[in-house]
């Protein structure tokens, strides 16, 4: 495939699941990668892939990041923002804490999700935004989940996406006039490292990480991409609209509000 050739991506949070998937997804669809995140060092990617360490939470070392592919590119049309925080030590002294009520969560968890998570995100579409407006193109894709519209098992992980999916729509509204896209893309039950390890999750209709790198790719290629900006769009109902699949031919269902 060479459907993104002579396209540029940057994608965050690399280093596993979601964001390696995408990473060589994109890959696979001729762009020039660069992918990052706080271990990528130790990550399984393709050689055509870029790999740069870079923690989100260094304000210097994003700024760093940027100016390196400016020096190397001297354009990025496509932004992943997929760093997050917070999935860390979801088991504390023997007990499962995600799902404990608000006022039982441990304060680090709200640092996790608001710092790497939210805030990060943030600064480092400003960084892609100062790249892009130029441009008068481009596509930011934030990757967000259903817990920013209903309730599933963390208030503060609810929070934090709802943080990210109004992001998307303010963020869109303010580029809107420069050409530039974004879009909050929710994947579905991803069969990352850790739900695999997990071994308790239907994977009758999981999707793999690489699937997202398809829908991010199908976004990047359609020149008509500016009708979804502002929007939060499922990974699996893309798939229809564009006509992919995953890895294995299938193409998932794709969820709904009440089935998520």
């Amino acid at each position: 495939m060479s459907v993104l050739e002579k396209k540029v991506v940057l994608v965050t949070g690399a280093s596993r699941g979601v964001g390696r998937g995408i990473a060589i997804g994109l890959a696979h669809a001729g762009a020039t990668v660069y992918a990052t995140g706080r271990s990528i060092d130790q990550a399984k990617l393709d050689t055509s892939i870029t790999s740069i360490r870079c923690d989100y939470t260094d304000d210097d070392a994003v700024r760093r990041l940027f100016d390196r592919i400016s020096a190397e590119q001297s354009r990025l049309d496509v932004f992943v923002n997929n760093a997050w925080g917070g999935y860390e030590r979801m088991v504390e002294d023997g007990r499962f804490t995600w799902a404990d009520p608000f006022w039982e969560q441990p304060v680090w968890r709200w640092e996790a999700m608001m710092h790497v998570g939210v805030r990060a995100a943030f600064v480092a579409s400003q960084h892609a935004a100062r790249v892009m407006v130029p441009a008068h193109r481009g596509l930011i894709v934030n990757i967000s989940h259903w817990a920013a519209q209903k309730h599933i098992g963390s208030l503060l992980y609810g929070m934090s996406k709802a943080a990210i999916d109004k992001l998307t729509a303010d963020a869109a509204h303010e580029l809107r006039e420069h050409e530039v896209t974004v879009v909050s893309l929710y994947p579905g039950l991803v069969r990352t490292e850790n739900v695999l390890a997990a071994g308790v999750f239907d994977l009758s209709n999981s999707e793999s990480p690489e699937f997202q790198g398809r829908a991010v790719a199908a976004l990047a290629c359609d020149p008509y991409v500016a009708r979804w900006s502002g929007q939060r769009l499922v990974a699996a109902a893309l798939a229809e609209h564009h006509d992919f699949t995953d890895l294995d031919g299938r193409r998932p269902h794709p969820l709904t509000l009440n089935e998520a």
